[in-house]
């Protein structure tokens, strides 16, 4: 019987975890027919069946991490009206890089792989003295030169995760491996007390169980705010002739280029010009050294049904305000319908938040690592403003910019967002 196999989401992704399932044992299946739905610490992916037939068997339940290459379901010849319903759909487009396919069984699998769901869930992420941890973990010990061999893991099967390395680092109990005796290690003090023992469910309370996704990102949540040293500034812009310039073209620009002409673009042409101007605003922490990035490539967080993606446009000081629309349109429509690439998910600049569209007016965000700044956009409101010494109702927007410490100042932080406010000013096609 063909099985199918756990497909390789990225370069540098081990193992993936069955989100949910799209069909049913004894359910027919087409060729291309959306099979599964797997996450990873990056990216949420359908993926297509290789094979037309009924899904005899699942391997794999909900919420099992499985490695690449291990076995996750077989697909069985289906019969009468189930070979009727499995007809194949239209061919699957070649793939870009970066998108997963699942892998027939006639493709060549590592000795080692499991054979069933139980071992498969088991079998950790890759290291070098055969136990296999996950590139979080992987970047934490690094970091931090923990022994990762002596601590106790709370994942499946006893895997050490991101969460059991950080909470070891908060209790300043991390033992360093050795380090060189040029490179002393960062010890980090114990910043938060245990947390409070949490009752059962009652009755009448529900229990919901947590997504790779909501995993991931409350790690990275976590792993942001208790390595990053956050600091925040806010300016006010007074976008009235922005304002008024967008109410009169929408309908036209939405018919002309089919994409809905909103406050996001502009924004993001206006980071592109602080950004060139202000190159240090583009750079990564890296230790002992301070990376400064040649591309502008801004992430945009889009809200999802279960969590929050930050997609990227590429080189988007390169495009006109209808390029960086249609971008930003097709990135939240690939988002929504869980079809991004890794390559879409990646090596951005700096991350704009359109926390506005939800009616705020102040926040302050949370740096998405490894970038150094996050800003935010929040809703235009019409507001008294003296101008000349007199009191005019006037369109306003706050702005928010929070800025990792290690790598930006305060001074250069503040001309930045200074530059960001002028260009939202004095925008002009």
């Amino acid at each position: 019987m063909p099985t199918v196999r756990m497909p390789q989401l990225g370069e540098t992704v081990t193992e993936g975890t069955v989100g949910r399932w799209l069909k049913k044992e004894g359910e027919a299946v087409a060729k291309y027919e959306p099979l599964l739905e797997v996450e990873t610490d990056k990216v949420a992916s359908e993926i297509p069946s290789p094979f037309a037939g009924m899904l005899s068997k699942v391997f794999a339940e909900e919420g099992a991490t499985i490695p690449v290459g291990a076995p996750i379901c077989e697909i069985g010849e289906a019969t009468g009206a189930q070979a009727q319903a499995s007809k194949p759909v239209a061919e699957a487009p070649a793939q870009s890089a970066g998108t997963a396919v699942a892998s027939p069984v006639s493709e060549p699998v590592a000795a080692s792989a499991p054979a069933s769901v139980s071992a498969a869930r088991s079998a950790p992420s890759q290291s070098t003295d055969g136990v296999r941890y996950s590139p979080a973990v992987r970047k934490l010990v690094r970091q931090h030169r923990i022994d990762v061999k002596q601590l106790p893991g709370t994942g499946r099967g006893g895997r050490v995760t991101a969460v059991d390395v950080l909470k070891l680092i908060e209790s300043g109990g991390a033992r360093p491996a050795a380090p060189a005796a040029s490179a002393q290690p960062l010890q980090m003090p114990a910043a938060h007390p245990q947390p409070l023992p949490i009752a059962p469910p009652g009755e009448g309370d529900t229990v919901v169980r947590v997504t790779q996704m909501r995993k991931t990102i409350a790690e990275r949540m976590v792993l942001s705010k208790t390595t990053i040293p956050h600091a925040w500034s806010m300016v006010e812009a007074d976008v009235t002739a922005v304002a008024k310039w967008r109410e009169t073209e929408k309908e036209a620009f939405k018919a002309r280029e089919g994409a809905n002409l909103t406050f996001l673009p502009i924004m993001v042409l206006a980071v592109c010009g602080a950004l060139r101007e202000f190159p240090a605003v583009n750079s990564t922490w890296a230790g002992d050294k301070i990376i400064l990035r040649k591309g502008i490539n801004i992430g945009i967080a889009v809200e999802i049904e279960d969590g929050l993606v930050v997609p990227v446009i590429r080189d988007a000081d390169d495009l006109s305000l209808a390029g960086v629309a249609r971008a930003v349109h097709s990135l939240a429509g690939k988002a929504r319908s869980r079809k991004l690439t890794m390559e879409e998910m990646t090596d951005g600049s700096i991350t704009v938040d359109n926390t506005g569209a939800l009616g705020s007016i102040a926040s302050v965000p949370i740096i998405n690592p490894p970038q150094a700044a996050i800003i935010t956009m929040e809703a235009v409101v019409k507001r008294p403003w003296v101008i000349n010494d007199a009191i005019a109702i006037r369109s306003i927007m706050n702005v928010c910019l929070c800025l990792d410490h290690r790598v930006l100042d305060g001074a250069i932080a503040s001309r930045f967002l200074q530059s960001v406010k002028r260009r939202l000013e004095t925008f002009s096609v």
